[in-house]
This record gives C-alpha cells, structure tokens and sequence, in this order.
C-alpha cells in the first residue's frame, strides 16, 4: 500500500524539483569537466626544454570525489515548509542529494528564538543535516513590515546557502500563496509582470525553488496530519493588520462565495499565463531599449512625428547617457520618434527601466507615473517637466525625453 495521497503529491513535486537541480548542477559540473580537460590538454602539449615538467601522478594520487549537492529546504514551521521538508528528507537520499534545513527568528514575537530552536530540532529530527536557525534584525522601512522581514529573510538565507555552497533552497510557497499574489498585483494595477505572481526558479543562479506551486495548502496541511508532523500557525498570518492576511482570510473566501469554487487555481493558471507574456514583452524591450538609446549631441533635430508630438529625426541609437552615472548627475535620454512607434506594452516598459536606472526607486514607481511619461511621448503640449520618487526629473526637450536624477544646474 502507498502512502496517502497528499503526501504522494508533495514528494511527486519535490522529486519533480530534485531531478531539476540535479540536471542543472550536472550541466555545471560538465562545462567544469570540459574547461578542466581544456587545461589539461594545453598542460599536455609539449613545452621547452627549458621548462621543467610536472612528476607522474602515481596511482593513489587521484582526485577526492566531490560531495554530492546540498539542498536546503526553509522552514517556518507551518504546515507548508514542514511537509516540504519532510518530502525532501525522504527524496533527497533516494536521488543521492544531501539535504539540510533553515530556520529564520525575525524576531518580531515573544519566544520566537524558543520556537525557531524547536523547528531546528524537528528538521534534524527528519534526518536533515546541516540544521540552522538564524535570527534576524527587521527594521523599519518605508515599504512596511511585511516587506521588510521578507527582505532580511532572503538576505539570511542567501547567507547560508552561500557558505554552505547549496545548489538550491526550497520554498514552501502553495497554489494558494500564489493566488494570493495575482490578487494583490491585480488590486494594484501594477501591469502583467505583478500579475506573474512568483517563480518557479528565482534567485542568484536559479537558487530558489517553489516545488508546491501546483500544489494546494489544504494538500500540505493533510499531508503533516497524517505523518503527525507538529506544525505551527503564525499568528500574522491571520493578523488583519496584514494585507495578504485580510486577502487570505476576506477577499478570497469572498471571491468564492461569488464566483464559486476553483478561483484560486484560476488565479494561479493566470500567474503562469501572465508570466510567460511578460517574459515575451521583457525580451522586446530589450531589442527597443537597444535601439531607442540615444547618444548625447547625435544628429539633427528630427521632424514629422504625428501630432501628438513633435519629433526629431531618429539618432542612430534611440536610451542615452549624458556625462556622468545614470543616478547621480547625469542622465538618460530616449528618442521620441523611435519611442511613439513602439507598441504601447513595450514602450512603458522602456520608460520604466529608464526611470529606474536615472535613480527612481522601482518599489515606489507606479503605473501612473509611468503613464505621465508616456502623455509625454504620446500626448506632447508642451507639459512642464514631471517629478518622479527618489528625486527623478523627466522633461521632453526636442526630439528627447531627457531623465535626470534631481533638477539640471
């Protein structure tokens, strides 16, 4: 007899995620082994006399076999990341994968450093080897709790995976979080890139993995039941103090209420729907970045653009730098008549990065700033100069939208 379903469906996407960081660490060991027979083959090609030549390897002189890859699975200690590192604790060995844990006290309730140290003790209890819990300091940000935690939690375990030298961490993050996510982008109105919700693979060289993407939060939470694996429900998570929490626990349950079931794995199928479009869009952009970009004092002063604005003849690079760093007193310029003849989708997001890269925060650049720039583009009478956060101005001058960190001297 198998196990029970719900725990078949999380081991099936934890093996699913294993295989895929196996064949990713076996392709870097192979372009390794490749670069290493290279060396070895100009090492072999003869060398004056001159020179002296390296001794024989004798037979016991072989390489120490390297260990197999580390993966690490983070652990709160709720349902979702307790039956992930479960599943990891059995699929690992089976694969020849080592596998270790993490734990992060933010810190943020009383006895946090007690329970961290007890979810500690329930992934060595596992079998999982190496076992950390470290604690973090979260600071007050101008993007809220929520945000800040999230950032010092990636910061700690980027740490860990660094020194330890692990091919990946694994992230407990459901189908549900996932809808949760499009909802949030969606109320937003942040465009299709915060309608993807999260990734599959993120992080530093694909490091992150989200295995239970596909996989619902009822599912984990049956599946630690049945293995009597003691789970712990943060109470932030049904804080309403917390957007994501009054998500979870009032918008979605009214969602279903109103549409009916099965709002949540819609949502999730848009995130991936989504996803794939903006990488499309993303890799447009760049072709339209690399030919939008303009070089201070290039060509004439174009002419003929619709009514809408007044063109300059098209340099022959339409973003460009003036003297001195994008962010600190120089600036970014675009071509408008290049620019006005991009697809709209495309066209803001060239604006965007600009912004961003002249020194606007991309946390604080809104889709309606965007939209102001792009009236500039396309709607030209003559506005005066916009302001973006982190003291970014942007003006039309000419054929040139010009975007500079602070006012020019």
């Amino acid at each position: 007899m198998g196990p029970h379903p719900a725990v078949a469906a999380i081991r099936l996407a934890v093996r699913r995620t294993l295989h895929d960081v196996l064949s990713a660490h076996d392709l870097s060991a192979h372009d390794a082994s490749t670069r290493g027979a290279r060396g070895a083959q100009l090492a072999a090609t003869p060398q004056p006399a001159a020179t002296p030549q390296p001794a024989a390897a004798l037979p016991g002189d072989l390489p120490a076999a390297s260990p197999p890859p580390l993966v690490l699975v983070a652990c709160s200690g709720g349902a979702d990341s307790m039956a992930l590192a479960s599943a990891l604790a059995f699929e690992a060995p089976r694969l020849g994968l080592r596998a270790g844990g993490v734990t992060v006290d933010h810190g943020l309730q009383p006895g946090s450093a007690e329970r961290a140290q007890d979810v500690a003790d329930r992934l060595a209890g596992l079998g999982l080897t190496p076992v950390e819990s470290v604690a973090i300091q979260v600071g007050r940000t101008n993007t809220g709790p929520e945000a800040a935690a999230r950032e010092g939690r990636y910061a700690a375990l980027d740490a860990i995976a660094e020194r330890y030298g692990a091919a990946a961490v694994l992230l407990g993050h459901t189908r549900d979080d996932q809808a949760e996510t499009v909802l949030l982008g969606l109320a937003r109105g942040s465009g299709t890139r915060s309608l993807s919700g999260m990734a599959a693979v993120s992080g530093p060289g694909g490091r992150y993995r989200r295995p239970f993407l596909a996989v619902d939060r009822q599912t984990t939470r049956k599946a630690c039941m049945v293995q009597s694996l003691p789970v712990w429900d943060d109470p932030h998570n049904a804080d309403p103090a917390y957007t994501r929490s009054r998500v979870r626990h009032e918008a979605l349950p009214a969602l279903e209420k109103a549409l009916g079931k099965g709002v949540i794995e819609a949502l999730a199928r848009t995130a991936q729907l989504s996803r794939d479009d903006a990488d499309a869009l993303d890799a447009w952009t760049d072709d339209a970045e690399r030919a939008v970009v303009r070089t201070p004092g290039s060509g004439p002063q174009d002419a003929g653009v619709p009514d809408q604005a007044d063109g300059s003849a098209p340099s022959d690079r339409a973003v460009a730098r003036t003297e001195g760093a994008p962010g600190a007193d120089g600036a970014v310029e675009l071509d408008v008549v290049r620019l006005y003849a991009l697809p709209p989708a495309v066209r803001r997001r060239v604006l965007r990065r600009a912004a961003i890269e002249a020194g606007s925060p991309a946390g604080s650049l809104f889709a309606r700033h965007i939209e102001e720039m792009d009236r500039l583009i396309t709607a030209w009478r003559g506005q005066r100069a916009l302001n973006l956060p982190g003291r970014v101005e942007v003006a039309r001058q000419g054929g040139r939208l010009v975007i500079r960190h602070g006012s020019p001297s």
